[in-house]
C-alpha cells in the first residue's frame, strides 16, 4: 500500500493545456508541466503528453450526465494539479485553473510548447485574464457593452387616438385625443465594480453576469446573437429577442399587469381563438367603469363579420345602456335580405334635402299621423284611400 495514491507524497504541478480533444469524452486534457516536461515539441510532442483528469466541485454529481460537465479549459489555459501516481508523473489530475497577465500572445505552428501553438487562439490579449465585465474598467469596456449601447430601441410610438369632434350626430365630446406618447429602451444599468461582478463567458461569446455591486445589482444573460435579458437594481427587466420568439403553453396562461400595458407592432397582428371549434371558448373583453374601448383605423376599414348558415349562423348584437350615436361622413347603406323591425317610443326623422322611400306595399298604422309641408306635400298614386 505504500505506493497507493495519497500515501507516497504529494507531487503537484503547474502547466499549460495544449490539447482538449479527449477521445473518451471525459473532459481530459493534455498538459505540459513546468519542471516535468521540456518545451521542445520535437523531443516531446503534445501527442505524447499524458491525459490529465479534471476535478469537479462537490456541488456537481458528475455521474450519468448529472451535474456540470467537466469542460471549460481551452488550449493555452494555465492549470494546477497533482500526479496521482507520485514521482512517476504519468497520471495527472487537474484541480483548477490559474488566471494571470499573459506576457505574449501565442504563436501558431511554433516549435515550442507551453502555449496554444496548434490554433493560436488563446490568450487573445496581454491583459488580465479576468473578464472585462468583471474588471469594470470604463476605459477598456467589454465589446458587448459597446454593442448594447449602440443597439437601443428609441422613440417607440404607442397607440394614439385623434378623438371624436361633435358634428351632425349628437356625439358627446368625451372622447378626447390621446397622442399615446413614445418610450425608449432603457440603457443598461451596468456599473460593475471589481470584485463584485461574477461573470461567465463561453468561447462562443455567450454571457452570464451575477453582479453584486452595491446599488447596481444586476442579472444579465446574453446569447452571442444579441438575444438576452437583464434585470436591473430596481427589479426592472429588459428582454431583447434578435429574431423570432415562440412561447408554448400546454395548459392555461395567466398574466397580471398591475400598471399600464403598451404594445407596438410594426406590422400586422393575428389572434385566433377557439381553434378547435368547441362551444364556450369565448373572446371576452371587459373594461372597468369610467373608461372606454377606443378603436381607430387610419385610412382603412373596420369590418365585423359572423359566418355560418341556418342554425349555425351568428348574430351581431349591440346593447347600449344609454344612447347609440353614429356620425357618418358620407353615405349609410343597409342591405337587409328579410325584415327590418323598429320599436321605439318616439321616432324623429329629418333630412336636409330629400327623403325617398320605395316599397311594394307601404303600411302606416298609427293612432295619430301628422304631415307638415312647409310649402307643398305631393301624394301620387292610381288610387288614394283616406279614412
Amino acid at each position: 500500500m505504500k505506493n497507493f495514491m495519497g500515501k507516497d507524497g504529494f507531487q503537484w504541478f503547474v502547466g499549460v493545456v495544449e490539447d482538449r480533444t479527449d477521445p473518451k469524452h471525459l473532459g481530459r486534457v493534455r498538459v505540459r508541466c513546468l519542471g516535468y516536461h521540456t518545451e521542445d515539441l520535437v523531443k516531446l510532442p503534445t501527442s505524447d503528453l499524458p491525459w490529465a483528469h479534471p476535478m469537479n466541485p462537490i456541488t456537481s454529481a458528475t455521474v450519468s450526465g448529472i451535474g456540470q460537465t467537466p469542460l471549460g479549459v481551452v488550449e493555452g489555459t494555465w492549470v494546477v494539479g497533482f500526479f496521482t501516481d507520485g514521482p512517476d508523473a504519468q497520471m495527472p489530475m487537474i484541480m483548477g485553473t490559474l488566471p494571470g497577465v499573459p506576457a505574449a500572445l501565442p504563436t501558431k505552428d511554433a516549435t515550442t510548447g507551453f502555449q496554444d501553438y496548434i490554433n493560436g487562439n488563446y490568450p487573445k490579449y496581454t491583459e488580465t485574464d479576468v473578464n472585462r465585465l468583471a474588471v469594470g474598467n470604463a476605459e477598456n469596456p467589454h465589446n458587448s457593452l459597446t454593442i448594447r449601447k449602440a443597439d437601443l430601441d428609441l422613440a417607440v410610438g404607442t397607440a394614439q387616438i385623434d378623438g371624436i369632434v361633435e358634428g351632425v350626430a349628437p356625439i358627446d365630446a368625451d372622447l378626447d385625443a390621446d397622442n399615446g406618447g413614445k418610450w425608449d429602451e432603457p440603457i443598461t444599468p451596468y456599473k460593475a465594480l471589481y470584485p463584485r461582478n461574477h461573470v461567465y463567458e463561453s468561447e462562443g461569446g455567450h454571457l452570464r453576469e451575477m453582479d453584486d455591486t452595491p446599488n447596481a445589482e444586476r442579472i444579465h444573460e446574453r446569447h452571442n446573437s444579441g438575444s438576452g435579458y437583464e434585470i436591473g437594481p430596481d427589479g426592472s427587466k429588459v428582454t431583447r429577442i434578435k429574431k423570432d420568439n415562440y412561447t408554448i403553453v400546454t395548459n392555461d396562461d395567466y398574466c397580471h399587469i398591475q400598471g399600464v400595458s403598451r404594445s407596438t407592432t410594426d406590422k400586422g397582428v393575428r389572434i385566433r381563438v377557439n381553434a378547435k371549434g368547441e362551444a364556450g371558448n369565448n373572446y371576452n373583453i371587459e373594461v372597468g367603469q369610467g373608461s372606454n374601448v377606443n378603436v381607430e383605423v387610419n385610412g382603412g376599414n373596420i369590418n365585423l363579420t359572423t359566418l355560418g348558415t341556418g342554425e349555425d349562423a351568428g348574430d351581431i348584437n349591440v346593447n347600449a345602456s344609454r344612447d347609440l350615436n353614429m356620425q357618418i361622413g358620407r353615405n349609410m347603406n343597409i342591405n337587409v335580405l328579410n325584415t327590418i323591425t323598429e320599436d321605439s317610443k318616439v321616432k324623429t326623422q329629418s333630412t336636409q334635402e330629400k327623403l325617398t322611400e320605395n316599397s311594394g306595399t307601404h303600411d302606416i298604422n298609427t293612432g295619430k299621423a301628422t304631415v307638415n309641408g312647409g310649402s307643398e306635400v305631393d301624394v301620387n298614386a292610381s288610387v288614394i284611400n283616406l279614412n
